[in-house]
């Protein structure tokens, strides 16, 4: 066996503009629908991974912050599917830093487990084509398959293959086909008080709304595609934003029903319907919490900028251009 070193990756999250929200395997964590994002520079998350023949069990840090509990298990599960296909047993040393807010709608779970993907299996000397990296990333958090990917980005749900091997991200356009940015109106602090997974389980189950949901996914998907190789804003405005308010509703109609907005949030998305309507190119998108997400052209993000952030309640405006994949640093 070769030596088994020191290997640090780094990531970053992404935003989708077409949304999944639903797993139809919770184990493989395969998405019930596809999805679209762009892949974000300005926000990152650095994992370094060393096995370790020294180690008893599992070392995990994440911003100097020693995990335990439910937390460790997931990281050190994930960490067993590389050692499985590494052929080794060794423990590792897991140190992750991210320079955004976890667990707070902000995709940390996405450019995490893509960082470690890619650190772990380099470390424990497997030499992954992308795909394969984006079907490992995917298994520790959905999204996490396309953080593999830099610039836009789409997901296969798949269907087949029984062990979820058609179920990855393939990059559409690289970071330099459309210079939009984002702009993140961050408006709390800490984790949000559900979970994604446990809210997608809890909408597949109750909610009226789902399987419209899920069959009007692949339809959007077309639409914004297209959308985006013409690099068509309004239309892309338009599609991504009912995306989100179709994937909210969907939430809000489970029992009980799954509410991940605030006051702000609400204020905001009028903001941006505003501003639009006045002819800046801006349109919001919404994950799992409170945050708007506001992409805008270059040119106008100062504009967008300003504005969102005088906004009483908007704590911080996070800037982000189109990124690149996961890469070994």
């Amino acid at each position: 066996m070769s030596n088994l070193n020191p290997v640090s990756a780094v990531a970053h999250p992404n935003i989708a503009l077409i949304k999944y929200w639903g797993k139809r395997n919770v184990q493989l964590n395969l998405p019930a629908a596809g999805s679209l994002s762009l892949t974000l520079d300005g926000l990152h998350t650095t994992t370094s991974v060393h096995f370790d023949p020294a180690l008893d069990h599992d070392k995990i840090a994440i911003n100097d912050e020693i995990l335990s509990g439910s937390k460790h298990q997931r990281l050190s599960e994930f960490l067993d599917l590389v050692r499985q296909r590494a052929g080794i047993s060794h423990r590792a040393t897991v140190i992750t830093k991210n320079d955004f807010p976890p667990s707070a709608g902000l995709a940390s779970s996405a450019s995490g487990f893509a960082a470690l993907a890619l650190a772990a299996s380099k470390a424990a000397n497997l030499d992954l084509d992308p795909t394969e990296l984006s079907i490992l990333a995917r298994r520790g958090s959905g999204s996490a398959a396309r953080s593999i990917h830099g610039g836009w980005v789409e997901m296969f749900p798949g269907k087949d293959d029984p062990n979820g091997l058609d179920s990855y991200a393939v990059q559409l356009h690289d970071e330099s086909h459309w210079d939009l940015n984002c702009l993140v109106a961050v408006c709390a602090q800490g984790p949000k008080k559900i979970g994604s997974t446990e809210a997608m389980m809890s909408t597949a189950e109750t909610a009226p709304y789902y399987p419209a949901w899920i069959e009007d996914v692949p339809k959007t998907l077309v639409e914004a595609k297209l959308a985006l190789a013409s690099r068509d804003f309004s239309k892309l405005a338009d599609v991504a934003e009912a995306s989100c308010l179709r994937m909210h509703a969907c939430a809000m109609a489970a029992n009980p029903g799954i509410l991940y907005w605030k006051g702000i949030t609400v204020d905001l998305i009028h903001l941006v319907r505003q501003m639009r309507q006045e002819g800046t190119p801006v349109f919001f998108t919404i994950d799992a919490g409170p945050h708007i997400k506001a992409f805008c052209t270059a040119e106008a993000a100062p504009k967008v900028s300003e504005t969102l952030a005088a906004v009483p309640g908007v704590q911080k405006i996070l800037h982000a251009t189109p990124g690149a994949g996961a890469r070994i640093i």
